[in-house]
């Protein structure tokens, strides 16, 4: 379980990760590889990438940990012969769809650019990562549903030990049956609610993706789409901050214009993105001239795995969730507000996060002395408002 003492730190810059586990700029090792790396650095190119550039500027950065082995799962499951089942109403079918997230799996994230639009362009270094993930319903109302994704990561070091297991709170997923409006994100930390119109909500759901502190970060409406064996959820572009495994290594645009697809498999599901690397003015507006900067593809899977320990992972979540519930409401509230949401940084890039990181981790500690709801409430209030431009700050209590 994750501890607020040296662990701390490691814990953190796990943590921060909006898209992969594991950050770093190495190679990414698979799961249950041999322990000692080798004298000379493995090169692992792309299969679909820049056939005539050389393969050495092609390297892909990312995870640089070797994690314990897992074991897949090779039969269809439970949750996919469930949705496969004949005479469902085409809502029922779109709730196991999304239900059929949830579960324990080893994930991997995978980055590529496949364009560039600037003069002498050189693709960027493909990204690559892994980690062992458990996706949670926290709450399922009918028409909503709340998946949150946990890190309970065990690497194994160089002299063949495993470490005890990192726990880390990932991102969020929301799913609401035709909602009457969405949160945008409009550049420059900035979020803003707009209507979603009557005529586009029929059969329609909106998801809705948060940062690892709940703090929010894209969303999008579609309908889900059954075709037999096949259900995927895709979205329209729309704009998204930079993820950590960008903003750490990257200053030459502001945005993410993109989509995302869902698609669910017999034993997992895929997570597919488009991307565009986009420039923005001060004002927070697309550049008038040359504002694309690159295409880019991402493909990230979620296998199921049975027989990984869990319990830390469950452990933690219980123990935390007066604190994360906390500040979802405070978050839920301050997103309701007519004006838009300004924050006085990137909540990863800028470590917003870490006072409620810091917060939430000595509640998961064994014997800790919980506070009442009141002092929860209290102490993630002051951190959440912490997060947004003075002249954006007011009291969200009730």
């Amino acid at each position: 379980m994750i501890q607020p003492s040296s662990r701390l730190a490691r814990v953190l810059s796990l943590s921060a990760l909006a898209v992969a586990a594991v950050t770093g700029h190495g190679r990414a090792e698979a799961y249950g590889a041999k322990a000692a790396a080798p004298k000379e650095p493995r090169l692992r190119q792309y299969t679909f990438s820049w056939k005539f550039l050389d393969e050495s500027s092609l390297a892909p950065r990312g995870g640089t940990t070797t994690g314990a082995a897992v074991q897949p799962v090779s039969q269809p499951t439970a949750e996919w012969q469930a949705l496969q089942a004949p005479g469902l109403s085409t809502f029922e079918r779109d709730r196991r769809a999304i239900l059929a997230m949830a579960g324990a799996y080893r994930a991997s994230f995978d980055f590529i650019e496949v364009a560039g639009f600037t003069a002498a362009f050189q693709p960027d270094k493909p990204y690559q990562s892994w980690g062992t993930e458990k996706v949670y319903v926290l709450e399922d109302k009918g028409t909503s549903i709340v998946l949150q994704h946990l890190l309970v990561m065990t690497m194994v070091g160089e002299d063949g030990k495993a470490e005890a297991p990192f726990v880390v709170k990932h991102w969020r997923q929301d799913w609401h049956y035709e909602p009457k409006d969405q949160l945008v994100y409009r550049g420059h930390n900035t979020w803003q609610r707009v209507a979603v119109p009557a005529a586009q909500r029929k059969g329609q759901w909106r998801q809705t993706v948060y940062q690892v502190d709940d703090s929010p970060r894209y969303s999008g409406v579609a309908a889900w789409q059954h075709l037999g064996n096949y259900s995927a959820w895709s979205d329209a572009d729309g704009w998204r901050p930079l993820p950590r495994r960008e903003f750490s290594v990257r200053n030459d645009y502001q945005v993410l214009i993109g989509n995302n697809r869902h698609i669910i498999t017999p034993t997992g599901w895929v997570h597919e993105q488009a991307n565009l690397k986009v420039k923005l003015d001060a004002a927070g507006r697309v550049l008038a001239e040359a504002p694309v900067v690159a295409r880019e593809l991402g493909f990230n899977r979620y296998e199921r795995i049975e027989g990984h320990d869990w319990r830390p992972g469950d452990r933690y979540l219980q123990a935390t969730e007066p604190v994360w519930s906390e500040v979802r409401r405070q978050w839920d509230r301050l997103i309701a507000r007519p004006e838009p949401l300004r924050l006085k940084g990137a909540p990863d890039k800028d470590n917003l996060f870490v006072p409620l990181y810091e917060y939430a981790a000595t509640l998961a500690e064994p014997g800790a002395k919980q506070p009442t709801q009141a002092e929860i409430r209290q102490h993630v209030e002051k951190a959440v408002q912490a997060y947004l431009l003075p002249s954006s700050r007011q009291p969200t209590r009730d």
